[in-house]
């Protein structure tokens, strides 16, 4: 079995003090700097864009792994490669043209990630998974942090993780919102392999310690 990943998300980090967050994932045991970009369309708020991602680029020292919360995000895949981006995740509702999209991603040296909004069934991936290198799963409805758990996400896991198997390919599942140390091994157990934390991680009175326990639970 895998080591779990952990991405805290750089949404819940404190903006005055932006080097001193993503550093603190730097020296922590977190595996991936998370990294939510919304424009306000696709979803109802606005978080950051280029020049944050840039700057978060400067000081990380992990891979950047990057979710675009947008419509139209084939218009800014050069664009997140040539900022640092390792992994991008577009949003299966965002994409007429999934595949294509996909394509592109990967000819950009990016892995390619595809999200699921908490209505989307994962069959719909069925014709598709073998080029997925990443599903997020969204645990919450995208657009603001600190939301509570969507209980319905460990079967969607379940659900996920048994056509990747029967697609036989590597592809990564990750969980994004509401995850917290109370759910954090029965999602693993579900079948997660990234565990996506912003509030939980960013508000607790020791972020380095907390992330350390995350993976140790996660196991």
């Amino acid at each position: 079995m895998s080591i779990v990943k952990i991405a805290p998300s750089l949404l819940a980090a404190d903006f005055g003090n932006l080097q001193r967050d993503v550093e603190m994932v730097n020296n922590s045991d977190a595996d991936w700097h998370h990294i939510d970009v919304m424009d306000g369309v696709f979803v109802p708020n606005i978080s950051y864009g280029m020049p944050v991602v840039k700057a978060i680029q400067k000081y990380a020292t992990k891979p950047l792994d990057v979710h675009l919360m947008i419509v139209d995000p084939d218009r800014y895949i050069q664009t997140f490669a040539d900022l640092g981006a390792s992994i991008l995740t577009v949003h299966y509702e965002a994409c007429t043209h999934l595949h294509r999209t996909l394509q592109a991603i990967k000819a950009a040296h990016m892995k390619a990630g595809v999200a699921l909004n908490p209505h989307t069934p994962v069959h719909l991936l069925e014709d598709i998974i073998q080029d997925i290198d990443l599903v997020c799963v969204m645990s919450v409805n995208p657009g603001f942090g600190g939301q509570s758990f969507i209980e319905n996400t460990y079967q969607k896991v379940q659900a996920l993780k048994a056509l990747i198997k029967k697609k036989d390919t590597s592809t990564l599942i990750e969980i994004d919102g509401g995850v917290t140390s109370s759910n954090a091994k029965a999602l693993t157990d579900a079948g997660a392999d990234v565990l996506v934390a912003g509030s939980f991680v960013f508000k607790s009175d020791n972020p380095s310690q907390t992330i350390k326990e995350l993976k140790e639970i996660a196991k």
